[in-house]
């Protein structure tokens, strides 16, 4: 057995440490990172960086590598890696699965302003706040350099390219962050509204409380959806007990722990 896991996730890494475990001696994990941050976390078993060149790119790799299921681990925003994965898939015959943690759901004092894309949040934050606390990472910058009436405080891992918004603050850092530490965020700067992608999951979701604390609205992007026909799951539970019916019982070391 060859397993294929797509990102540098959470769930990617700790679903990657599983299979290590569990797998039979002579079963491979490879976790395929895109190389964007300049120093990711690496997960157990086999790495590579970089991308495919596409979705004929992946297909070939699954086809040379002897790939005997593919799991699409990337961030909720992957969109076009998702898509290629879904394409590779279906030229290759190798099983897919989409790995995707649950999305964030308002609570009571939460105010949400829901849109579809980047372009349009920043078509609706100047009518809610001067501060914003930006959170949705250094790609897609550009969507809001032309708000110059607006300050920023971009928080991401690595450091931005330009275009970007002229009044901005960096702050690097990488998650889990902490409610102390997010409602110190929007004291000291003044925050007055926050920018998310519904990236899901409790690392970053501190600041969604901190916001609900503080009375100030969250504009939040909506995930892409997943491929139409591509499985889902939820956890990295999930994702072993599709992959313990794609291969059988008797391909695997153990029962897992539960």
């Amino acid at each position: 057995m060859h397993v294929l896991i797509l990102g540098g996730t959470t769930e990617a890494r700790r679903l990657a440490g599983t299979l290590v475990a569990e797998l039979p001696a002579g079963a491979r994990v490879t976790s395929s990172l895109a190389g964007r941050v300049a120093s990711p976390k690496l997960p157990p078993g086999e790495v590579r960086v970089g991308g495919f060149g596409g979705a004929d790119g992946l297909a070939a790799w699954l086809r040379t590598h002897r790939v005997s299921a593919l799991i699409d681990a990337t961030h909720p925003f992957a969109e076009t890696v998702s898509f290629n994965a879904a394409a590779a898939a279906a030229a290759a015959h190798v099983p897919l699965l989409a790995l995707r943690r649950p999305g964030w759901v308002p609570a009571e004092g939460d105010t949400w302003h829901p849109v579809g894309s980047l372009a349009e949040a920043a078509e609706v934050l100047p009518g809610l706040g001067q501060r914003v606390f930006l959170t949705t990472g250094r790609m897609g910058l550009a969507a809001f350099a032309g708000l110059d009436r607006l300050w920023f405080l971009m928080r991401s891992v690595d450091a931005p390219d330009a275009p970007h918004p002229p009044q901005m603050e960096v702050l690097l850092d990488r998650g889990p962050f902490t409610l102390e530490g997010e409602r110190e965020l929007i004291r000291r700067h003044r925050i007055d509204v926050v920018v998310t992608k519904d990236s899901g999951g409790a690392a970053t979701a501190p600041k969604l409380a901190a916001a609900r604390e503080a009375g100030i609205p969250v504009v939040v992007v909506r995930r892409p959806p997943v491929p139409g026909g591509v499985s889902v799951a939820g956890t990295p539970q999930e994702a072993v007990a599709w992959l313990r019916a794609q291969g059988g019982s008797q391909s695997w070391r153990k029962e897992p722990e539960p």
